[in-house]
């Protein structure tokens, strides 16, 4: 696997990161529990599937095909667990073992659908009455191996 592909799925992480990171600052105890319609997912429920999505990708990275689901925790937690298995999934990618499955495979699975669910959250965020702001993402500072919930201010903010 060539350097450049190991270095865009963590710069990918690292959007999902700050992207994530701006969609979850803010959001209420009581936002985790909104429920759109009768079979929608809650956004704690939606967080969970995002930490199972990172757990997934980790072990894909490390040549292996693990899928845990897992119940959600409380709010604060969940967002906690977020950042954590971003940075396990960040540490397998960064380490100096080849990866397990193509990188190719990685991003179309667990990394595309973690993108597809943070709009969804964000899309919530705007229903339930705490909408996320937007961004020129393309102006932000995102840093490799930066996957805590502390990023960078936005730098180019727009209603």
């Amino acid at each position: 696997m060539s350097d450049s592909a190991r270095t865009l799925l963590r710069h990918t992480l690292a959007t999902i990161a700050y992207r994530g990171s701006k969609t979850l600052r803010g959001a209420t105890d009581s936002f985790a529990n909104f429920r759109n319609g009768p079979t929608s997912r809650t956004p704690v429920e939606i967080l969970a599937h995002i930490g199972d999505l990172f757990d997934w990708g980790a072990q894909l990275a490390a040549g292996n095909r693990v899928w845990k689901d897992s119940e959600p925790l409380p709010w604060p937690q969940e967002i906690e667990r977020f950042h954590a298995a971003l940075g396990r999934f960040d540490d397998v990618l960064a380490g100096p073992e080849p990866l397990g499955y193509p990188a190719a495979k990685i991003f179309q699975g667990p990394i595309a659908d973690a993108l597809t669910h943070i709009g969804q959250l964000a899309m919530l965020r705007r229903m339930y009455g705490q909408a996320v702001r937007g961004e020129n993402y393309f102006k932000a500072e995102i840093v490799i191996g930066h996957t805590g919930a502390e990023q960078a201010p936005a730098r180019a903010e727009f209603d």
